[in-house]
């Protein structure tokens, strides 16, 4: 047995490029696995007459854990190979006169046990892996969900192999599916489609934070049919994992408020439903109006004439006659307001979103002047 594990651990630095790589006491303990799986065939095969149907395959668990993780299954079926190459190649000198079939045919039952065995080992160690991600994944959508990001958010995410930016945040009503596989799903399509994913069911919901997506409409196009029915809103795009709790909070204060638009497209972003979440108490929105609608029209004559233009039913006729302009200096104003804000008083959702903003600039502006009252 000892000239046996020796000539089969020679056999495997000669063979295989990654044995050689792996370091010294990672190598002693292959060897001692391959020893181990020779010395329980000798004992098997000694007793085989005496009613011993089973092979024992015991001998895995000389490996520490660490092992397991360092060499792959494939690379474990390189070993016992490379062991059976060995044994077989002296079957004539081991097996007594007349016995060699019997030896191999013993030795091919016996390998089969092994291949049976190391796959289950691994397939163990691939189950309590996928609990331990699974419980992970969740723990960081449910972080990012309430707003607790530390430098442990990055450490659970790194542990499961994150490392793309951007990140956007898609937040919709999660399917009737089992949430489990509605999660392995998506985890699947982001391997296919090169695109981290992380996903959770948190309730009726269901939120998935895609990593490395260029582009975040193609992003929600890829997982949009893993949702339930109703609207599905994707948040505004953020440099890494850290910042995605700002993109998740837009998520789903969007989702929230997308009641109020019931014909916006599925899916939509959470800037376009800024009004919507603004009414709906969202702070995050109110402010976000205030600084792109109202504070860049403050102090100018273009202030007046956007809440002239409204009050008057967007009529620039009228808006001129009430300014005592002409109408073409309202037209230049309109298009003076659209390059500040990046909304069009023209077009029907922009005029609204600029209207809710107006009225928010008022009373921020109202707020502050009775505090200095007070």
């Amino acid at each position: 047995m000892g000239a046996l594990g020796t000539a089969a651990m020679a056999r495997m630095d000669e063979q295989l490029p990654w044995f050689r790589a792996l370091s010294a006491e990672d190598r002693s303990w292959v060897g001692l696995v391959a020893q181990a799986g020779i010395a329980a065939f000798v004992e098997w095969f000694q007793h085989a007459g005496e009613g011993r149907l089973t092979p024992s395959i015991e001998f895995f668990g000389t490996a520490p854990r660490e092992l397991k993780r360092s060499i792959s299954l494939q690379q474990t079926v390189d070993v016992v190979r490379v062991v059976v190459e060995v044994v077989e190649a002296q079957t004539h000198e081991l097996a007594a006169p007349g016995g060699e079939d019997q030896l191999q045919q013993a030795m091919l039952r016996y390998t089969r046990d092994v291949a049976f065995a190391a796959a289950q080992v691994y397939a163990r160690e691939a189950e309590a892996r996928g609990s331990w991600d699974a419980r992970l994944e969740a723990l960081i959508v449910d972080a990012l969900v309430r707003g607790e990001v530390d430098d442990g958010l990055h450490s659970w995410a790194a542990a499961l192999g994150w490392t793309s930016s951007p990140v956007v945040v898609i937040a919709g009503n999660a399917p009737d599916d089992d949430p489990r596989a509605v999660i392995d799903g998506l985890r699947e399509k982001g391997r296919r489609i090169g695109m981290d994913l992380l996903a959770g069911v948190q309730a009726d919901r269901l939120i998935v934070i895609v990593g490395g997506a260029s582009d975040a409409d193609h992003a929600a196009k890829q997982v949009v049919a893993r949702f339930g029915v109703g609207p599905i809103v994707i948040g505004p795009e953020v440099p890494d994992l850290h910042a995605a709790a700002r993109s998740a909070r837009a998520a789903l204060a969007g989702l929230k408020a997308s009641c109020g638009w019931p014909d916006a497209p599925r899916p939509v972003h959470a800037e376009d439903l800024l009004a919507e979440r603004a009414l709906d108490g969202d702070a995050d929105a109110r402010e976000q109006l205030i600084e792109n609608v109202y504070l860049p029209l403050a102090g100018t004559p273009l202030l007046d004439t956007l809440a002239t233009y409204l009050e008057q039913g967007t009529s620039l006729e009228a808006t001129a006659r009430l300014l005592f302009v002409h109408p073409n200096t309202v037209r230049y104003r309109l298009k003076k307001i659209t390059e500040l804000t990046g909304y069009q008083p023209t077009e029907g959702r922009s005029a609204f979103t600029l209207q809710v903003g107006l009225i928010l600039g008022r009373l921020s502006e109202s707020a502050e002047t009775w505090r200095a009252l007070t």
